[in-house]
């Protein structure tokens, strides 16, 4: 059973969001305050805080910020009537994972903590064994070529597109030719075209790019070369 705290100080829209997380299965914590919530935080251990922004004594944002400043990376899903560009900038950058406006749908919100939480457990799975490759906020298994996208959904490559993956990877903001990338993906026995390695990395930015028509990570070059670009790298294209 997954372990919730709700930090909310209107009591009615928390009786709510509190009914609705236990009949999903959720062991919920409630605190009404900033100051409740940094002690319940701190005695509960819980997968994920839902912490709204506006709060007595303390606000969630600064609530959030000195978890993060002690070192803990629990997710932090805010909920907030404050629906500024600059107000979700300002969550984000403190360390919350993610930032629901309110007057919020409740399947939404019901979706969006199934995702984080699943997120969390694949990536508290995976890393310790120094298993897992980044594409942006995407992480890939290196081993299985199973894939947690950013968004909660699953993906799977296949060989040639694991080994694909892994080449760029290894060869972040350089151009890879044809040759290399034979050598690399496929076996002497086989002898694809052109076409097969354009094929290849058209699959990669399908399941990775945000729009697979103007990619920011695997681009095609002139002639039969490649480039992976990591964010790091980003402002150098």
């Amino acid at each position: 059973m997954k372990r919730l705290l709700l930090v909310e100080d209107e009591e009615f829209l928390a009786e709510i969001i509190l009914d609705n997380l236990e009949a999903e299965g959720y062991d919920v914590t409630w605190a009404n305050d900033g100051r409740k919530a940094l002690e319940s935080w701190s005695k509960a251990s819980p997968d994920l805080v839902l912490l709204d922004v506006m709060l007595p004594h303390v606000d969630g944002f600064e609530v959030c910020r000195r978890m993060r400043e002690a070192g803990d990376q629990t997710p932090v899903l805010f909920l907030s009537a404050k629906t500024q560009p600059e107000d979700r900038v300002k969550g984000l950058s403190l360390g919350g994972d993610d930032y629901l406006a309110k007057p919020f749908h409740l399947p939404e919100l019901l979706l969006r903590i199934h995702n984080m939480l699943q997120r969390q457990q694949w990536h508290n799975q995976h890393t310790p064994n120094h298993n897992v490759m980044h594409v942006g906020q995407h992480q890939v298994d290196r081993t299985t070529g199973e894939v947690m996208l950013a968004d909660g959904r699953y993906a799977q490559l296949q060989p040639e597109e694991l080994r694909m993956l892994t080449l760029f990877l290894q060869n972040e903001g350089r151009t890879l030719d044809r040759d290399t990338i034979l050598d690399n993906v496929w076996d002497d026995q086989v002898f694809p075209s052109s076409r097969a390695i354009e094929r290849l990395v058209q699959r990669l930015q399908n399941v990775f790019e945000p729009n697979p028509h103007n990619p920011l990570y695997f681009h095609k070059l002139s002639g039969i070369r490649f480039r992976y670009t990591p964010d790091n790298l980003q402002d150098n294209k």
